[in-house]
């Protein structure tokens, strides 16, 4: 339907072209005012924008894609799907959602951010309303950390004023410098407006391997005690979670008043990854790949990962980082 949409919009323009040369001047200043008149309309057929036809809620589609395609992470997963379907379905929330994700590297952090990104954007991460920001990438050097605060304030100030559902990720957070992040602090309180720009139906996404250690603390004193690790909950994991990052001087949570007045909605722990979790990641890669799922290719991906304690081999160090350059040599 919308090709033929814009297959006859595209040859309306197009006859509107040729026939410019056959008609008296008057007669053409109308016709060319007709043919930019189609022509933005063709533009404005295909720009993004800040509506409904580009910014959508699925809540189903979120709820699928945590059930098939997030392995290990049932807190996660519980957390994420009650907080963004809660918040977009709220016609009027009180301040922006602000969710912090902590855990070991490749769990599933980036990915899970994906996935929040493709259920409310039609273009997902490539929608020009979501904005990410790496730590090492963006702000690199300390000594810049005025200049960093100035241009980072304008930054989420410029894009929430084009669209307020603009979704903010910030990589990397325990990396970023002391302090830096207490420059957007007013954007997550809850101001009805700051300047005439309401940030109450943005979110911000931080991600984070700092806390990552008590996590893996937690999941390991289940494992000795021979515990499932489906019986961890958030209240075993978040009050540590949220005082080891606050009081990490090498991150850019630090006794950050984003914690200190309790503007962090959730702090979300992904648990380090299982043989298992490794296996059913390498089967969910080849169906991505449009490969017939192989059990005992994703067995030998599984195996060829390092895991630890050394001895015991329970959790993969790098969780599921490294599976498709895995799946690149094994298929």
């Amino acid at each position: 339907m919308r090709a033929r949409h814009v297959y006859v919009l595209l040859h309306i323009f197009l006859t509107v072209g040729v026939l410019v040369n056959a008609f008296d001047p008057i007669t053409t200043t109308v016709v060319i005012g007709i043919g930019a008149t189609l022509g933005r309309t063709i533009y404005n057929y295909f720009r993004e924008s800040c509506d409904s036809k580009w910014i959508a809620f699925n809540a189903t589609g979120l709820r699928n894609d945590l059930d098939t395609k997030l392995f290990g992470q049932h807190i996660a997963s519980r957390i994420l799907l009650k907080a963004v379907s809660g918040f977009m379905s709220n016609e009027n929330p009180k301040k922006p959602l602000v969710l912090s994700l902590h855990g070991w590297t490749g769990t599933g952090k980036n990915f899970v951010s994906k996935l929040i990104a493709e259920n409310i954007y039609k273009e997902g991460m490539d929608s020009s309303f979501v904005h990410v920001f790496t730590s090492t990438l963006h702000f690199p050097h300390q000594s810049q950390s005025a200049c960093y605060k100035s241009q980072l304030q304008q930054w989420i100030k410029g894009n929430v004023t084009n669209c307020e559902r603009s979704m903010f990720i910030f990589d990397e957070m325990d990396k970023m410098h002391p302090g830096l992040i207490d420059s957007i602090k007013p954007y997550l309180d809850y101001y009805v407006k700051l300047d005439g720009v309401s940030y109450r139906k943005s979110i911000f996404i931080f991600l984070s391997n700092a806390g990552g250690e008590s996590i893996i603390q937690t999941a390991l004193d289940f494992w000795k005690q021979g515990r499932d690790r489906e019986e961890i909950e958030l209240k075993d994991l978040e009050t540590s979670l949220s005082l080891s990052v606050f009081n990490n001087n090498q991150s850019g949570f630090y006794r950050t008043n984003l914690i200190d007045k309790n503007l962090v909605d959730f702090f979300v722990p992904f648990l380090p990854l299982e043989y298992r979790h490794v296996v059913q990641c390498a089967m969910a890669e080849m169906k991505a790949r449009d490969i017939k799922p192989n059990q005992d290719v994703a067995d030998m991906v599984a195996r060829d990962l390092v895991y630890f304690p050394k001895s015991e081999r329970v959790f993969s160090v790098k969780g599921c980082k490294t599976i498709e350059s895995k799946l690149d040599y094994y298929t």
